[in-house]
C-alpha cells in the first residue's frame, strides 16, 4: 500500500507541534481508495508505529472525527467541519457561485473553481453538467497542477524558479499519451499561459477530455483562484473551446475578480 504523499518536510522547531502533524497525517491518509483501514494499515499509510497510529485513531474517535467497528477505520461526517471552516473563511465562493451557474447554464459545459496548494490543485467549487470524467471529481479533490489548465494557470502566477521547483516536487507520470512530462517543454508552456492570460489543455489530464482555465485575481492583483470549463474532446477541439468558450469563460472570470475586489475594499 503507497505511503501518504508528503510535502516539503518541515524544520520542527519550537513552534512545531509533532502529535498534531502526525495526527494530520493520519486523517490524510484515509481516502477514495482506501475510505476504511485497519490499524496496520494506517500505521503503513501514514509512517506511523501502531502504538503512535492507535493513539490518534482512539483520539479522533473521541472527537468524533473517526468511527470503528473495532477493526475498520473510517472518517465520520464531521471531519468535514475542517474543509468547511477553510471554505467559510473565503468569500469568494457565496460571491462567486451564481457567476458559476450562469456560466454553466449559457455554454452547457462543466464548470470549476480551484486554488493552488503546493504542486497540486485542490477544487473548491464545482458545477457539472453531466459526467465527461472517469474521476470523480468534487470540493477537496486535488489533482496535479502541471496537466491541468486550472493548474498552468496558477503556475503562472509564479515566477519561472518557483515553477521550477513546483514541478521537480510533483510525480509527473504521464496520464495519457498526449500529457506533458519535460519540465523545460512545461516551463515554455506556462510562460505563454502567463502573457496570454489563460490555459487550454486537450486531453493531458484524461483521454477525451479538454479544458480552457483563467485566473480569478484578488485585491493585491495576484491569482487567488482560477476557473475553467471542461468538455469532451470529440465535439469540441482546441480552437473551437478557444472561440466559444473562452469568451465566456474571461467574461466570468472578470465578474468573480471585481467581486471579490469590491468586497475586499468595503470590508476595509
Amino acid at each position: 500500500m503507497p505511503p501518504v504523499p508528503k510535502t516539503a518536510p518541515p524544520r520542527p522547531g519550537d513552534t512545531y507541534v509533532q502529535s498534531f502533524a502526525r495526527g494530520l497525517q493520519v486523517v490524510r491518509s484515509f481516502s477514495t481508495q482506501a475510505p476504511e483501514q485497519t490499524l496496520s494499515e494506517v500505521a503503513e499509510r501514514a509512517g506511523l508505529t501502531r502504538a503512535g497510529a492507535r493513539r490518534i485513531l482512539l483520539t479522533l474517535q473521541t472527537l468524533g472525527y473517526v468511527e470503528s467497528d473495532g477493526k475498520w477505520f473510517r472518517l465520520t461526517p464531521r471531519i468535514l467541519e475542517l474543509g468547511f471552516a477553510y471554505l467559510s473563511s473565503m468569500p469568494i465562493w457565496d460571491l462567486a457561485e451564481p457567476v458559476v451557474k450562469d456560466l454553466v447554464d449559457k455554454v452547457s459545459e462543466s464548470s470549476s473553481i480551484a486554488v493552488l496548494d503546493g504542486s497540486d490543485i485542490v477544487y473548491v467549487m464545482r458545477v457539472p453538467t453531466h459526467k465527461i470524467m472517469k474521476i470523480s471529481l468534487g470540493i477537496g479533490s486535488r489533482l496535479p497542477a502541471f496537466c491541468t489548465s486550472l493548474g498552468r494557470v496558477l503556475l503562472a502566477q509564479l515566477d519561472d524558479g518557483e515553477i521550477v521547483q513546483r514541478l521537480a516536487e510533483s510525480p509527473r507520470s504521464a496520464l495519457t499519451r498526449h500529457t506533458i512530462t519535460d519540465t523545460a517543454v512545461l516551463l515554455k508552456r506556462i510562460q505563454q499561459v502567463r502573457r496570454q492570460g489563460w490555459s487550454v489543455v486537450d486531453q493531458e489530464l484524461e483521454e477525451g477530455l479538454i479544458s480552457v482555465a483563467a485566473p480569478i485575481h484578488g485585491s493585491d492583483g495576484r491569482a487567488t483562484a482560477a476557473i475553467n470549463l471542461s468538455g469532451q474532446a470529440n465535439r469540441t477541439n482546441a480552437r473551437a473551446v478557444q472561440e466559444q468558450l473562452l469568451p465566456p469563460l474571461l467574461e466570468a472570470a472578470q465578474a468573480i475578480t471585481h467581486l471579490l475586489q469590491r468586497k475586499s475594499r468595503t470590508a476595509r
